[in-house]
């Protein structure tokens, strides 16, 4: 480098243009593309993996695996690849011993740990991950910590979470193997790598290997003599335990790192006249100080913000007169905008800070302003076309340093291969010069950006990004790249082919590192300097001088053998003996500090200790330490120091070891932060710290479990040869219709039920009646043996006559068919479900609990067992003879059938052994009698009997008689059926069909009433064509029951009325709801243990045990509801009282623990709460009476033989196919994980309800939840509460009392309720986040109570609504505000008492003056002061909740009711379109700077488009504020919500079809009006955004459509609701038209294999915006729902056909299933034949 004196001094024009000529032919060598040679650092980051080591790099890797050592190499010279080798050596070391050790490799900043981490990854096989404190690292724990170390074999990370995981014992240094240390210069004086070195390294035994490099070991500013020089190295060796070493031959090196070119630009000095205007703006900025002096404040913390805008104003002067001097007047301009930018943003302050920043804005404007003059900006462009530079210099717009700059950069050409960095002192100078080269039109072909580093300057960039803006510049996309010294170290900036120092560098290294940026063959490494500024040039040849010393002490030391000992300096430090974790004076401050930052705290408040430091008498001081009001303890004084700064240290020390001691500071010396483990003090089983287990407690996971079984239907009685005794409990059934008649029954079980499950009164619903059923406990009944026998035969027959199946095909013979009770049938019987259910007789007893069992009733069914059996068996020992059977004759299915009368052939006769054919006989058939299958009757006493038809085995009630018909009369059997049985004789079709030969055609037949399958009687549905809203074509008539014609001699007639027939449908439902009730009352029994002092109804339970899912009229939400305010209220409570030294936040992170799902769902588990869940819908086919034989069964595929199953991760899936609810033949059934969380929560609740606060802690306790209130607790907490000191003033405290409406016992309570965080003048040393923690779930739970007993009929959903108005800041500060409880708030904030002065007055205002409080946030210390007076009366009460809530229902009062509920915006927008069938579409982005958030919110209706942007500090507030505005719009075209009477009715003025039949959705707790009247009106909308009735596509993609999931019920309109859904198009209405007869559509596919006569022809309208209306037809169907589907199959082959969609069609996609299936096939077989 040329740096004579001529040069230096020089101000020749031509010698400026000579050398500007040289450097431009120098720079035309930085467009030839380099050679990207196999060992360029040019391409270290990328080819490091295949270079081949240089001879120099493997002999520094052979030192280094000897000995420990500081590689001293230049800049670029592959350090990284020697540090890498070293790596791979020592990975494959550890391995082949087998013992885990770590590799650390550190960095001292963020930027290099990426890169040096990716270098790595890139070149090694082993583990690595990077660590850095913006990761999270910092609030790590030991687990997190471990997994790394587990999973990890080389750890890349600042020095500083090296040195902290150290200290807190979650790494030691014996853990380590080998420690690489980049940038290894700053190993001195307070550094982290002194730091590690001497507080860990060397007091270990097992000491790492360490390998250090560094370009410049000497750090130091000034000049460096060689033994300086020497000295520092030493120095660094000695603290780093290596020797330094520099290679000796640099032949190979210097062939194969290219060196920078390096040269110097010079410029004039500055001697413009705008210097002048100095004086000037420091005149304005004077004016700054006066004003802002006048801004005072009684409040400390407005204080410090005042001083704070002062010493902004000052900085940002000194920054626009930095670039006035150094940059010229274009600069200083850039910089007042910039500093303008800063101070125009301001969110959140109170008024005075907003004045005091106005008068900040106004003085920087009266700068802009004066350098505006100077500019003459209002007379021409300044940066247009003609921009002359050297112009520019004399006028003082800009400097010639900066002009030197830019004819720098138009010497450079074409940009295409120009990577140019340009080092600059100060962040603003980066800035303001890269706005400034961005308008110079000469070099506008270069593009430019800047980066400033990861400080915490108000001018730096956020890391993002400065990542992007590093990238772009690697890749060539910026050329120009301003930077302060983050670039200087290690960051790699691969080919970069120049690099300007536009500012000296200050020391060696800065020279250095910056030089060895210039990575490019033929690269610049270029000075600025200012002629005749003998400063700079001396700072210049310092470095240099201070360079060559450098390398010549380097090499002197690399000779040297032998290493000074490092001695460890003794320092006080306080060591946890169970971890090894360790604090020491110089790093107590720091440790007290990060304590108080953990410390809950709001934007009112400080988190900082403060210090007061005290001389003492003999010398020295000693500190006294004030904590926060919310740390463990306020006040220590530390022992004495020789200055202040030791006695800091000292108390620092001592505070870390009390705060230890307390339990503040874990045993890793760590500020609380929530362990699982630490919840056992709550939670008291151990393994319930496992709940955290992946998804336990959501909704996302499922879980198999199976059901638990009732052990009161279990009984032995079965195997009792002598009869048994039995509990009896009569069922009483009354109709509301009068004239319909229902027989009692009696339930039989072994096991006496408890008073509230054998008493109970129920309604059971059937089609236009009610029947109500009275179950009544009536003592012990004894039965012998032949009498059981009997009933259990009534069982047998009626149960599976009526629900199941008597005859069947065989299962040994193929074509045979056997009788269910032909044999043994005690397997039909099962000890875990017997009882016995039998009809009684009629009876005038006055006494109901008198019983008389029907058993004339009971003996015929026993006598028809008989009956049947007998002909079974006759018929099998006439097949065994091989003899012809006539009668009854072969059937022609195979099927053989016993015929009742016998064949008059000479045949063998098979008599009814009451038929002797005598001549009364032959008289009986002349009159009225009957002949059935089992006996001879009179007719009159046919009608309402019940008969077994013997060929079916199914049973029947006789209607009538038909007059005028015979067996010879048509068949009239199934309709449906076309051939020659309709022409059939009844005579014929028996003998065809069941080889049955008829002694008595001549009968009349009998009409009988069919039977069904059960119901679920507990719905009260509307009647089946009371809510068709579709039309019908043909006659309308009520639908008629279904009876079926049958001759009498194929009935055996049964001693059985209808009376008994017709209960026997009530049995399923009724029997149902006593066995959930022995369930409910089973698990009562559990929980409530030996003791009897909690009355808690089964049916309560049972409602606790109850989903929604099961649709009854009941379920768990409401009581789910309560008990989590319960919970809440308990574990707070006890938290409160048992930890009285903890703070809020680590009371809510305790409680958080103890109530969230995961943890609620382990304990439910554990104690088997899943197998009592209710959890699908009652199935009245599938439920099975004791000896019935089920024929709906759903076979178990889980893979177990166990009625349990085994809590295990392979039962856990979160497959959304899979079904929840359905239970298996086993009682399995897989449920959402949330239900048993759920579950735990209702049932607490179930608990509260019945037997107050006492119950539900008793059930907390059965759970495992530590939830005990002792009165010692309390009364401990009142004492510390008595000794908070504070004098109020006079009548304060009784003023308070008064407004509140009740008198403290103790003063102190009150006082700490109302004292905030911030309150620092009266010393009380409390505050009251602990009350307002305590205080928050006493008034949740107390509201929640209120409402629930309050409104009993709504519903839950609304219930939780109404809790969520109640129960929040808005409410209670508006409470506060209107009793004037905010005058009494003690702080020492003067930004809260604005906000709260400001609040204040808009809630006072008249309702007509009030400006709405949209927009308008409460102070969040209004609402806590509400909770946390709560809190006080709660403890002054000694925990009377009766009380708290008698003085706070009138605080709180009006509470809101369901009329006067208002949701959200956003809820009321979403209800209002999903009920409408509008589509709603959000869109949320940011800001640049991230402060606020920006929404947009579109609306689609019918002709046009609404769309609205809302915006806010964060998501929620700007959703609303949108939200907000389209409601506004939506009202002026006459949507909107009306009430009526007080209850929300939605005016359907809509096709109501557009609403059914749609997806399931969230119930709307209002209903909309579609004001018609007013829909067309033009009315203004305002400023609404991009209201279009064209466009109504949101995105330029055609929906795709898959063909297989429009072959499934259901799934053509759900594919059609996704279309319209993604397209914003409003619902799709259907109109259905109903016919009675399907002989219309004899051609229509879909109608196949269909039974009944009526079918639906639907008709689809689906209006497209900006289009028009799509109508479409589809076939019939034989339900209305199908035919939906049917018209939403040709809505969309339409939509294909016009382009809007397309239907994917896959092979074999096609696939029928079912009715419903096949229909809609053949709908896409007709759609696409079209």
């Amino acid at each position: 480098m040329d740096l004579s004196n001529d040069n230096l001094d020089s101000s020749n024009d031509n010698d400026d243009q000579n050398q500007t000529k040289n450097l431009k032919r120098k720079f035309d060598h930085l467009y030839a593309k380099p050679n990207v040679e196999q060992d360029s650092p040019a391409q270290e980051e990328t080819l490091i993996a295949n270079l081949v080591p240089r001879r120099d790099q493997l002999e520094a890797f052979e030192v280094a695996k000897k000995r420990n050592t500081i590689a001293i190499m230049d800049t670029g010279s592959g350090k990284t690849l020697i540090a890498i080798l070293l790596i791979k050596e020592t990975g494959q070391a550890i391995r082949s011993s087998g013992v885990k050790k770590l590799i650390v490799f550190l960095a001292p900043t963020v930027h290099l740990v990426s890169q040096q981490c990716k270098n790595i990854k890139l070149n090694t096989d082993l583990q690595v991950e990077e660590y850095y404190g913006s990761k999270g690292v910092d609030t790590w724990n030991l687990k997190s910590w471990q997994k790394e170390i587990s999973d990890n074999d080389v750890m890349v990370m600042t020095p500083q979470i090296l040195l902290d995981a150290f200290r807190k014992a979650f790494l030691s240094i014996e853990m380590i193997c080998l420690m690489v240390i980049d940038e290894c210069h700053w190993a001195s004086g307070n550094h982290p790598y002194a730091k590690i070195m001497a507080e860990f390294y060397h007091q270990a035994n097992e000491k790492p290997k360490i390998f250090g490099m560094t370009a410049s070991p000497v750090g130091k500013r000034g000049v460096s003599s060689t033994l300086v020089c020497e000295g520092q190295i030493s120095d660094l060796e000695n603290i780093l335990d290596s020797r330094s070493y520099v290679v000796k031959d640099r032949t190979e090196m210097d062939v194969y790192i290219p060196s920078a070119k390096e040269s110097c630009r010079f410029y004039d000095p500055a001697r413009f006249h705008a210097l002048s205007l100095k004086p000037k703006i420091e005149a304005s900025w004077s004016k700054c100080d006066v004003l802002l002096s006048e801004f005072q404040s009684d409040y400390k913390d407005m204080d410090q913000k005042f001083k704070a805008l002062h010493q902004r104003m000052s900085n940002e002067l000194a920054k626009i007169l930095y670039c006035l001097e150094d940059l010229g007047l274009l600069c200083a301009y850039e910089a007042a905008k910039i500093c303008q930018q800063k101070f125009s943003k301001i969110h959140g302050e109170c008024e005075v800070y907003r004045k005091a920043n106005l008068q900040c804005v106004t003085i920087i404007e009266e700068v802009i302003k004066i350098i505006e003059e100077s500019l003459h900006l209002a007379d021409e462009m300044i940066l247009d076309v003609e921009f002359d530079c050297s112009k520019a210099v004399g006028m003082g717009y800009i400097s010639p340093k900066l002009l030197e700059l830019i004819k720098l950069f138009e010497t450079f050409g074409e940009p295409s291969q120009l990577l140019c960095l340009i080092f600059v002192e100060r962040i603003i100078t980066a800035k303001v010069i890269e706005r400034f080269v961005k308008k110079v039109s000469q070099i506008s072909h270069l593009t430019v950006a800047y980066v400033t580093g990861s400080n915490t300057s108000a001018d730096a960039l956020a890391r993002k990004r400065q990542k992007e803006i590093l990238d772009s510049f690697r890749s060539g996309k910026v050329n120009l790249l301003f930077t302060t010294d983050v670039l200087e170290e290690g960051i790699h900036v691969p080919n970069c082919s120049c690099v300007i120092r536009f500012d000296l560098p200050t020391t060696v290294c800065s020279y250095i590192q910056s030089r060895g940026r210039s990575r490019r063959a033929n690269s610049q490494f270029i000075l600025m300097l200012e002629r005749g500024n003998l400063k700079q040039r001396n700072q210049l040849f310092d470095i240099i001088r201070s360079e060559r010393s450098m390398n010549d002490a380097a090499v002197s030391k690399d000779h040297e053998s032998n290493l000074r000992a490092f001695t460890v300096r003794k320092t006080e430090s306080y060591c946890v003996d169970s971890t090894g974790a360790s604090v020491t004076l110089d790093s107590s401050v720091s440790l007290i500090n990060q304590y108080c930052e953990k410390l809950p705290r709001d934007k009112y408040s400080s988190a900082k200790p403060n210090f007061v430091s005290l001389p003492m008498e003999g010398g020295g001081h000693v500190c006294k330490l004030i904590l926060p009001p919310n740390a463990a303890f306020q006040t220590l004084v530390g022992p004495s120091g020789k200055d202040v700064r030791q006695a800091k240290t000292l108390v620092c020390l001592e505070a870390c070891k009390k705060l230890h001691q307390m339990g503040a500071l874990n045993d890793h010396l760590v500020p609380f932060v929530e362990d699982p483990l630490e919840a056992d003090n709550i939670i008291k089983n151990k393994e319930s710290s496992a709940a955290a287990a992946a998804g336990a407690g959501t909704t996302k996971r499922k879980e198999l479990h199976g059901t638990a079984s009732v052990r009161a239907l279990c009984g032995s009685w079965g195997d009792k040869p002598d009869g048994a005794k039995f509990h009896a409990y009569k069922f009483e059934f009354k109709c509301n219709i009068v004239s319909e008649i229902y027989s009692g029954f009696v339930l039989l079980v072994e096991s006496k039920l408890d008073d509230d499950v054998g008493n109970i009164e129920l309604d059971l619903y059937l089609i236009s009646k009610m029947v109500k059923t009275s179950v009544i406990s009536c003592g012990q009944v004894d039965l012998d043996a032949e009498q059981v026998t009997k009933a259990k035969g009534f069982h047998e027959l009626f149960f599976n006559g009526l629900f199941g199946r008597l005859i069947r095909k065989s299962t040994t013979v193929q074509g045979e068919r056997e009788f269910l009770l032909q044999k043994d049938s005690e397997l039909l019987w099962s000890p875990k479900n017997s009882y016995l259910l039998l009809p009684l007789e009629k009876s005038n007893d006055i006494c109901i609990r008198s019983l008389q069992i029907h058993w004339s009733a009971i003996n015929s069914c026993a006598s028809a067992i008989e009956f049947v059996r007998q002909r079974f068996s006759l018929v099998t020992e006439v097949s065994d003879d091989n003899s012809k059977i006539i009668s009854p004759p072969c059937d022609t299915d195979n099927s053989k059938i016993i015929s009742p009368p016998c064949d008059t052939d000479n045949r063998k006769i098979i008599s009814p052994p009451c038929d002797t054919r005598s001549s009364s006989d032959m008289e009986c058939e002349s009159t009225n009698m009957f002949h059935f299958a089992n006996c001879v009757v009179d007719v009159s006493s046919v009608k309402d009997n019940v008969a077994l038809a013997i060929h079916t085995g199914k049973v029947y009630c006789i209607i009538d008689v038909v007059d005028n018909s015979s067996a010879e009369s048509p068949f009239d059997g199934n309709s449906d059926k076309s051939g020659a049985e309709d022409k059939m004789t009844f005579t014929q079709y028996f003998q065809k069909r069941y080889g049955i030969t008829l002694r008595h055609p001549e009968q009349p037949l009998l009409r009988l009433k069919q039977g069904h399958n059960a119901h679920n009687l507990f719905l009260n549905l509307p009647e089946e064509d009371g809510g068709d809203k579709s039309s019908q074509v043909g006659p309308v008539a009520p639908k008629v029951p279904v009876h079926v014609h049958i001759p009498s001699e194929l009935l055996c007639l049964l001693d059985v009325k209808r009376d008994v027939y017709k209960s026997m449908y009530l049995l399923p439902s009724l029997m149902y709801r006593i066995e959930s009730l022995m369930l409910s009352s089973q698990l009562r029994a559990e929980i409530n243990g030996h003791t009897d002092n909690f009355k808690i109804p089964s049916s309560l339970v049972l409602e606790a045990l109850t989903t929604l899912r099961c649709c009854e009229k009941f379920s768990m939400e409401r009581l789910e509801l309560l008990g989590d305010s319960v919970l809440k209220y308990a574990v707070s409570c006890h938290l409160y009282l048992k930890y009285p030294k903890k703070h809020e936040g680590h009371l809510s992170s305790l409680r958080q623990w103890a109530v969230r799902n995961s943890t609620l769902h382990k304990l439910g588990t554990d104690h088997n709460l899943q197998g009592y869940i209710r959890d699908s819908a009652f199935e009245p086919r599938r439920w099975i009476a004791p000896g019935q034989d089920c024929i709906h069964t759903v076979p178990c595929d889980c893979g177990l033989e166990t009625l349990e199953v085994p809590l295990d991760v392979k039962f856990h899936t979160e497959d959304p196919k899979v079904v929840v609810g359905k239970l298996c033949d086993r009682g399995h059934r897989w449920m959402c994980s949330k239900t048993i969380a759920d579950c735990v929560e209702a049932l607490i609740g179930a608990y509260y309800v019945g037997g107050g606060l006492i119950a539900s802690l008793h059930m907390m306790k059965w759970l495992g939840i530590d939830s005990g209130l002792e009165p010692s607790m309390v009364d401990k907490a009142i004492t510390a509460a008595s000794l908070h000191t504070y004098t109020p003033k006079v009548n304060e405290i009784a003023s308070l009392e008064a407004k509140i409406g009740y008198e403290f016992s103790v003063k102190g309570l009150l006082v700490e309720a109302t004292t905030h965080l911030s309150e620092s003048e009266h010393g009380t040393g409390c505050c009251y986040e602990r009350l307002e923690f305590l205080g928050d779930s006493v008034l949740d739970l107390l509201i929640t109570w209120h409402l629930f007993q309050s409104h009993t009929e709504i519903d839950p959903g609304e219930l939780t609504d109404l809790r969520s108005a109640s129960v929040n800041n808005e409410n209670f500060a508006q409470a506060a505000v209107r009793r004037n409880l905010h005058q009494h708030l003690l702080h020492s904030s003067g930004l809260l008492q604005s906000q709260i002065l400001e609040y204040a007055k808009v809630i006072s205002e008249p309702e007509d003056n009030a400006v709405p409080l949209q927009g308008i946030k409460a102070p969040k210390a209004l609402g806590d002061l509400v909770e946390s007076i709560a809190g006080a009366i709660l403890i002054d009460t000694k925990l009377d909740l009766d009380q708290v809530w008698k003085v706070f229902n009138p605080l709180l009062s009006p509470i809101v009711t369901p009329e006067k509920l208002e949701l959200p915006p956003l809820r009321e927008l979403m209800q209002l379109s999903d009920s409408l069938g509008y589509f709603v579409k959000v869109k949320v982005s940011h800001d640049k700077k991230g402060t606020m958030e920006h929404v947009e919110i579109r609306v689609q209706l019918p002709n046009e488009r609404l769309v609205r942007e809302g915006k806010g500090p964060n998501k929620k507030s700007a959703k609303g504020d949108a939200a907000f505005q389209l409601l506004k719009d939506l009202e002026k075209r006459g949507i909107s919500y009306s009430s009526s009477k007080g209850k929300k009715v939605m005016d359907y003025t809509i096709p109501a079809c557009q609403i059914e039949d749609q997806p399931p959705k969230p119930v709307a707790i209002k209903k909309p009006k579609l004001d018609k009247t007013n829909s067309a009106a033009d009315e203004s909308t305002g400023d609404l955004k991009d209201v279009s009735s064209k466009a109504s596509d949101t995105s330029g993609s055609i929906p795709v459509v898959s063909s297989i999931k429009m072959n499934k019920k259901g799934g053509p309109r759900s594919e059609l609701y996704e279309v319209c859904k993604k397209k914003l198009w409003p619902l799709p209405s259907f109109d259905s038209t109903e016919y009675k007869d399907r002989t219309l559509f004899e051609s229509c596919k879909g109608l196949e294999g269909s039974k009944g006569l009526n079918c639906f022809v639907s008709k689809i309208t689906l209006g497209i915006p900006g289009y028009g209306d799509i109508k479409c037809q589809g076939e019939a169907r034989s339900d209305k729902k199908s035919s939906y589907d049917s018209a939403a199959v040709q809505a969309l082959y339409e939509l294909q056909r016009l382009g809007k969609i397309m239907i994917k069609i896959d092979d074999g996609d096609v696939e029928c299933q079912g009715e419903a299936t096949s229909g809609i096939k053949s709908s896409l077989d007709s759609a696409a034949v079209q």
